[in-house]
């Protein structure tokens, strides 16, 4: 099953996946505590306004590609990477739940949509469903946080999550105009 998975990817997307894994974790690192530090004062939670940042590589690894499961697979191996090096998390084995999910989210998105990263409104909604999924699980699972304030988490969440996908359109847009890359927008079907 994994091998029949993995096996729709050609070598390429996988590098190009892999890259961006390693990409979102080397601006996790840094980017986390200077968002803290700025949204510190306003209690506004500093990773869920971060994470828009870093959940657009999941988004990217969709729009790039224009396969589903590239999401997944990429937070897959964030949290590999996560779990060997000890950068970007302290959730144990759960770090593969935390990384993951926000990938499955963006496909199931995508699945359901017919769209594969190729729009402003398919990454916008992408990368804000990823940062919902992953503020939600750690917000709840791991630090109990009450109602209220999850709820000021999960809406500072989905306004970050949607400008890193704003985000990761442009950059989509731009490789556009390079290389040919990622999935054309959906258009109706002729009769």
């Amino acid at each position: 099953m994994v091998r029949k998975f993995v096996g729709k990817f050609s070598i390429y997307h996988l590098m190009i996946i892999t890259l961006l894994a390693a990409l979102g974790i080397a601006v996790k690192i840094p980017l986390q505590p200077l968002a803290q530090m700025i949204t510190g004062p306003l209690f506004v939670p500093g990773g869920a306004m971060a994470g828009g940042i870093y959940m657009m590589f999941l988004v990217l690894a969709v729009s790039i590609t224009g396969k589903v499961g590239a999401a997944l697979l990429c937070g897959f191996v964030q949290a590999i990477l996560v779990m060997i090096t000890g950068l970007g998390g302290h959730h144990g084995a759960m770090t593969i739940v935390t990384y993951t999910m926000p990938g499955l989210a963006i496909d199931l998105l995508m699945l359901i949509s017919r769209h594969r990263g190729c729009c402003r409104i398919c990454c916008f909604f992408g990368s804000m469903v990823a940062n919902v999924t992953g503020t939600l699980l750690v917000g709840f699972a791991f630090f109990a946080i009450p109602p209220i304030p999850l709820l000021l988490m999960l809406c500072s969440a989905a306004l970050s999550g949607g400008l890193g996908g704003i985000l990761a359109w442009s950059i989509t847009k731009q490789l556009k105009k390079v290389v040919k890359i990622g999935a054309e927008k959906p258009t109706k079907a002729k009769r």
